[in-house]
């Protein structure tokens, strides 16, 4: 049978990780805390909404509570109002009106005060400035807009060692201190360890593969070695993630970067993580899709004369409630979630033609392997035929499927890529 209609892969096995808070004043990638309790993050994979109570409600309860917490808004990865055509309008999208607005909505959820904290490229110096210090040491939490992640790097950090801005280590602190650091789309995929991702597509990246830097191409599957602020070192981090079907992506950056595992944060969802930098560190996903973990301990780079394969990455998806056990490599699905069964008859689901976009890979694991007993193998090919590429998705050892509220618990699921 031609591998783009069956492929069966192999189990992986346990390996220890640890969440850091590097100290101030070091690579933004460096030392791990031994504070004994640590901050908490709240990483969103973008396109937050406005009416997601769970997840802003729980960033509020981090800071300290309605009527407690003091948010620190930062917007330094937006446009500057010049580079912004509607920044006079109620459309505007810059540093300055996003700030405004988040401390709006913030406002709204209850906090006692919420701020924006003036960094942006057209203050790169303020990061330094002993005012914003102590605007941010009076803070209990903070929370870092979407936008492009180098820009937070060229006004967060110093030269080409990353060093931490005063501003920068202020935040370290206060999260080590026990504050909540939360971010959405670039916001979060700042707080990412070494080899962050800068941009890219996924087709040309699993043609050409990742390079090192940040490029103008917004095609080119770039990462930076040092990484952003290194709060989140369990893996690497990407946003966005099944809407845009980077699971493609991001698998091909792990490759090429020696990495055995992603987070793939889905849009209005979010990974919390408390006990940052402390003893215990506990990982559960909130909102309104999932957030994928892709393990590569055991997979395998193909050549398919001259081009680049992938063969057994194991794919687990979390959805709300779900916890995430990061040294045993362990999904605990959430209390009360039935378990799917698939029904028994032949396999219905229809190959993909635009694989990597739009939820299309989770689509086939939901309409597929947890819906059908006859569903072996599911799949498809890319929209982009230059080269055209398959991917495939079969069962593992291990899988299992939950039915959550609004999207779907599964694990180990095997993933195969290839030319097709």
């Amino acid at each position: 049978m031609p591998w783009n209609r069956l492929l069966t892969l192999g189990v992986g096995a346990c390996a220890a990780v640890t969440l850091s808070v590097p100290f101030a004043a070091v690579p933004a990638s460096a030392t791990t805390s031994h504070h004994r309790a640590g901050g908490s993050l709240v990483l969103v994979g973008g396109a937050l909404a406005d009416d997601n109570r769970e997840i802003y409600e729980d960033i509020v309860r981090l800071a300290g509570g309605p009527g407690r917490a003091r948010i620190g808004i930062v917007t330094a990865g937006a446009p500057v109002p010049a580079e912004d055509p509607d920044a006079d309008t109620p459309d505007c999208n810059n540093s300055v009106c996003n700030g405004d607005y988040y401390a709006d909505l913030f406002r709204s959820y209850g906090v006692a005060d919420a701020q924006w904290i003036p960094i942006d490229l057209d203050h790169p110096g303020a990061a330094d400035d002993p005012a914003v210090v102590r605007q941010i040491e009076s803070m209990t939490g903070f929370f870092f807009g979407g936008g492009d992640q180098y820009r937070y790097v060229t006004t967060m950090t110093r030269g080409k060692a990353q060093r931490d801005s005063a501003a920068l280590a202020a935040v370290r602190r206060k999260l080590r201190g026990g504050a909540v650091v939360a971010g959405t789309s670039a916001g979060a995929q700042i707080m990412a360890g070494r080899d962050m991702i800068t941009g890219g597509s996924t087709e040309p990246g699993l043609r050409d593969g990742a390079k090192p830097g940040y490029f103008d191409d917004p095609a080119v599957l770039g990462y930076l070695p040092r990484g952003g602020f290194g709060f989140f070192t369990a893996g690497l981090v990407d946003t966005h993630f099944s809407r845009r079907g980077r699971e493609a992506r991001s698998i091909r950056l792990a490759s090429d970067t020696r990495h055995t595992r992603v987070f793939g944060l889905d849009e209005n969802t979010a990974l919390e993580v408390t006990g940052v930098g402390g003893r215990r560190t506990a990982l559960r996903v909130l909102g309104q899709r999932g957030v994928s973990v892709l393990d590569l301990r055991r997979a395998r780079v193909t050549d398919h004369g001259g081009v680049w394969g992938i063969e057994g990455v194991r794919w687990s998806r979390l959805t709300a409630g779900d916890a995430y056990v990061a040294p045993r490599w362990t999904v605990v699905p959430a209390a009360g979630k039935p378990r799917v069964r698939p029904a028994a008859g032949p396999c219905t689901a229809t190959p993909s033609e635009d694989v990597f976009y739009d939820y299309a890979m989770v689509g086939l694991v939901e309409e597929g392997l947890a819906a059908r007993t006859g569903c072996v193998a599911v799949g498809g090919t890319s929209y982009e035929k230059d080269p055209q590429w398959s991917a495939r998705l079969t069962r593992g050892s291990g899988f299992t499927a939950f039915r959550g509220a609004t999207a779907t618990t599964f694990t180990d699921v095997v993933v195969g890529i290839r030319p097709a």
